[in-house]
């Protein structure tokens, strides 16, 4: 079945990206500044703990989050998201010492527990069913976009300024995110006002298990991501890399420019042909990953694992929305998401766990995250049994 002519270009619909694009940019800013921070607080000791606290909460808040997106609405939710990126803002220089930023580290991470899953449903509830991987696609750019560029805006506002004005800047982006969605419409029928019940969670509030065949793609898919997070910066200078984060700006530019078709692509060909696509591509890049010898190979094996990404993350979210039930989208979101931390925390966990300070173990790390790659492709290709999805008016 061909998808829905519908456009997805309403106004509702660029407000939510223009919103995401303001809100990911806002805690992204952070990153590159916050290492040097804490090192001058004498907290070098706890790097580590500036992604890991942050990752820590957002994956907890997820069932919550879920569970509030299908009862309460998307909108408060996504406000709350938002709302906490805004108050951290302000209390990163009133809380100076280094307990008070690794708390401020753990309570920054509910913001993206919050947003990112309610703003998925929201998506998916704006368009029609035949547009949700273009429609997954495009807002993936904003928000994207706004990772890209915010440590760049970041390290621009602490060289001419003060890492104080930083704090407050990021702020200030989350509030124009909270403007924003204060002139959004809720789409969630018949929701509910908030009661403490309402944060009581369950195990039928953590896991929603239609769509488990998505969360089993996603999962092992983004192992290779943590892998590349913890040891990809080593790789980089030991093949003559002079600049570190190359990598990462090749490959999200990639990653960009293929949203705007690979989500389109999806609704019209299908889901699950499109993450074969994605899925061999993957690992093919990971491979060339492995087996680098030069800077150029390696940005050119980034270049691959960027179209492959920007194909399969678009492509699994709608998948998610195809498997789940409207009434359960938050749920089904949540799900998604704590099996996309739990690959990249297992995947920064397997990188440090063989690389140990030995550059000759990063290939060995390559080849075992393309062979978990592969997992996933055998497994869509010979487990997954479900007709193929292009459209829920066909009965599939």
């Amino acid at each position: 079945m061909q998808p829905s002519s519908h456009s997805i270009y309403t106004l509702q619909f660029g407000l939510v990206c223009l919103s995401s694009f303001l809100f990911s940019a806002s805690f992204n800013m952070l990153i590159p500044e916050l290492p040097a921070y804490l090192t001058a607080m004498g907290g070098a000791a706890y790097k580590g703990l500036i992604i890991a606290l942050f990752t820590l909460t957002a994956g907890i808040s997820r069932p919550f989050s879920g569970k509030l997106t299908d009862t309460i609405g998307r909108v408060p939710v996504m406000a709350v998201g938002s709302l906490v990126c805004f108050l951290c803002g302000f209390l990163y220089p009133l809380l100076t010492t280094i307990a008070g930023f690794l708390f401020l580290r753990l309570i920054h991470g509910f913001s993206t527990g919050f947003k990112p899953t309610a703003t998925a449903a929201y998506v998916a509830d704006l368009v029609p069913p035949g547009k949700w991987g273009e429609a997954m696609g495009v807002h993936g750019v904003c928000f994207s976009t706004g990772l890209a560029i915010g440590p760049a805006i970041g390290s621009t506002i602490t060289d001419h300024y003060s890492i104080n004005v930083l704090f407050y800047c990021s702020s200030l982006f989350a509030l124009l995110s909270i403007v924003i969605l204060a002139n959004m419409k809720e789409t969630l029928p018949g929701k509910q006002k908030f009661r403490a019940a309402h944060l009581k969670i369950n195990k039928k509030d953590i896991i929603e298990w239609r769509v488990i065949p998505a969360v089993v793609i996603i999962f092992l898919s983004y192992i290779s991501y943590g892998s590349i997070l913890t040891v990809i910066s080593d790789w980089s200078a030991h093949l003559g890399t002079s600049n570190k984060g190359l990598f990462f700006m090749v490959f999200t530019l990639t990653s960009l420019l293929i949203r705007f078709v690979a989500g389109k692509a999806s609704d019209r060909y299908g889901r699950t042909l499109i993450l074969r696509i994605s899925l061999g591509l993957l690992a093919v890049s990971l491979m060339l990953i492995a087996i680098a010898s030069s800077s150029f190979t390696l940005m050119m094996a980034s270049a691959l694992y960027g179209v492959a990404t920007g194909m399969l993350s678009p492509t699994a979210t709608a998948w998610t929305v195809d498997l789940s039930e409207p009434t359960q989208r938050g749920k089904a979101m949540a799900t998604m998401y704590i099996a996309l931390e739990a690959g990249i925390g297992l995947g920064a966990l397997l990188a440090g766990w063989l690389f140990i300070d030995n550059i000759r173990m990063i290939p060995v790390t390559f080849y075992c995250c393309t062979g978990i790659t592969l997992i996933a492709l055998v497994y869509l290709q010979f487990f997954y049994r479900t007709k193929q999805y292009i459209s829920p008016k066909n009965g599939s």
